[in-house]
């Protein structure tokens, strides 16, 4: 189990390294999941071991959104000073998504597994 968390590790350090080093503007653990997720299509399936891991890790998911919510906190002043921007963003994104999602669905939902 220790050795696919140091995979898991690994994979988040490569995919920071390729973002410092290519300035991707994208986050260096995101580029990481690509990576796991290339490496586990190339070997085909997920190893137990790592899904038994994996499984721990989202059933302690809540823990890793303390550090987000201090830092909510923190600079809820200047979230305060923002938030019209903030959430007309998040009006604006939500709504975008939405209609992707559905026109992807739409698109796909004429292809059947007969077909």
């Amino acid at each position: 189990m220790v050795g696919f968390f140091i995979v898991l590790l690994l994979c988040q350090l490569a995919g920071e390294v390729i973002v410092i080093a290519s300035g991707a503007p994208l986050p260096g653990p995101v580029i990481g999941m690509a990576l796991l997720f290339i490496g586990l299509l190339v070997k085909g399936s997920v190893p137990p071991t790592l899904g038994e891991l994996s499984n721990g890790l989202l059933s302690h998911l809540s823990l890793l959104f303390v550090p987000a919510g201090v830092g909510v906190m923190l600079h809820a002043e200047l979230l305060g000073n923002e938030i019209l921007p903030i959430a007309v963003s998040l009006v604006i994104s939500t709504l975008v998504t939405l209609v992707i999602t559905a026109w992807i669905m739409q698109r796909f939902a004429g292809r059947g597994v007969d077909q």
